[in-house]
């Protein structure tokens, strides 16, 4: 079967696109929703345009993430289609990327549909503030408290006091510089300007660093650190990595049970992975395959947390070319893995 016959099958806009950027294949949908009968031989850069003045980092070139094997493509967002009478159309797309069997990318294939009205999108900027709105009022109501008891009440309190509210102090203010993280980083994620600081990372004092860390929110974590002798660093951004296993630590303990956690790491061919397991009461069947779609949360007692921690973990991981999964058995537990590619610095500057 022909590759046109097979696009024409899809009930979205589709266009494949080679390396060098230019449609070598297109279906009637995406011909109609971009106004060109013709598509086949257009440079993608004449048909895209940014959205409200943000431009997908591929929008001028391939991401630098295409290089690598283990990245198969970029998720949805939105972005501008030209049409050839002047007009445009706001369209979210996705790509997916074919490679040869060296992993050197070959085309790309692009789906594309109209951004839903505007009673039926996604929730905007303003309205993930107001979901989160209550996560940052807990600590700079702390931080406010405190500050103000230590400027008014100094010379009375005794110094282990002092200590103990600057330690709250110190931890409220990373809570709130990791809740603005995670709000920059849904806009990132969502037009694919996400930029990675990468360097040779230490998974193993990363972990150690994590629980330690944690500890001090959740004073009765147990949890120990297992990986094997000489494990490998990986390619990565040291603090995106540090926020995805800052998030699953303290679901773990926040959810789970902060007792009997472990994080331990393995290795293949071309790939690492680390995991964190706790002994909690699991997951329910229905509930699993949602803990990674936004704004989700679990009935649990009194629903906390903004419902957006693990879908933004996901995307970091994604973007480092990685794979984010979790597993449960109810009454027994859950484990959340995430795996980093070997060959990320190779396939970056090769």
């Amino acid at each position: 079967m022909a590759v046109d016959d097979v696009l024409d099958d899809l009930p979205v806009a589709a266009v494949v696109v080679a390396a060098d950027r230019r449609v070598t294949a297109a279906n009637q949908l995406a011909a109609e929703l971009t106004g060109r009968p013709q598509l086949v031989g257009c440079l993608l850069d004449d048909l895209l345009g940014p959205v409200d003045g943000e431009e997908p980092v591929w929008l001028r070139a391939w991401d630098p993430s295409a290089r690598l094997r283990s990245v198969t493509g970029f998720p949805e967002h939105e972005v501008t289609l030209r049409r050839p009478d002047g007009s445009s159309v706001a369209a979210v797309v996705s790509g997916h990327y074919r490679r040869a069997p060296d992993g050197t990318l070959v085309s790309v294939v692009i789906a594309a549909r109209p951004s839903r009205p505007r009673g039926k999108r996604t929730p905007s900027g303003m309205e993930v503030v107001s979901t989160v709105s209550h996560e940052l009022r807990s600590p700079l109501t702390s931080v406010k408290g405190f500050t103000s008891l230590l400027l008014n009440r100094w010379e009375r309190i005794p110094d282990d006091q002092k200590q103990t509210m600057l330690g709250q102090i110190n931890q409220d203010a990373d809570r709130v510089t990791r809740l603005i993280t995670e709000l920059l980083d849904i806009s990132r994620l969502e037009t694919g300007r996400l930029h990675l600081r990468r360097q040779q990372v230490d998974l193993v004092a990363l972990a150690r660093s994590v629980v330690e860390k944690v500890t001090h929110g959740y004073p009765d974590l147990d949890c120990t650190v297992s990986f094997p002798d000489g494990f490998p660093e990986v390619y990565a951004d040291p603090d995106k990595l540090e926020q995805v296993l800052t998030n699953l630590v303290e679901n773990a303990a926040k959810y789970a049970s902060p007792v009997g956690m472990r994080i331990d790491g393995s290795t293949a061919d071309t790939e690492v992975a680390v995991a964190v397991h706790d002994r909690g009461e699991g997951i329910p069947a229905a509930d699993l395959p949602r803990v990674f779609s936004k704004f989700f949360r679990r009935d649990l007692g009194r629903p906390t947390g903004s419902g957006l921690g693990l879908w933004i973990s996901r995307g970091l991981v994604e973007a480092h070319g990685g794979r984010l999964t979790a597993s449960s058995i109810e009454g027994q537990g859950s484990v959340f893995r995430f795996t980093l590619p070997l060959d990320a610095f190779e396939r970056l500057h090769g």
